[in-house]
């Protein structure tokens, strides 16, 4: 990862911030995130959720 772009980038963000609703929506996503892999900590992966191997048709 390059510092400097990631300096670049936050200069930009500095000069002009993201709108209220473009926070909103990131910290909706990452809330859900957390949230998935929390329930996902505590009660592990769903058998549902599991692949099965798949036999190769002949």
């Amino acid at each position: 990862m390059d510092p400097l772009r990631w300096m670049m980038k936050a200069k930009r963000w500095a000069q002009k911030p993201p709108s209220a609703r473009q926070v909103a929506m990131y910290g909706g996503v990452i809330a859900a995130s957390l949230l998935i892999a929390g329930i996902e900590w505590l009660w592990g992966w769903p058998a549902w959720l599991t692949v099965e191997q798949l036999r190769a048709k002949p």
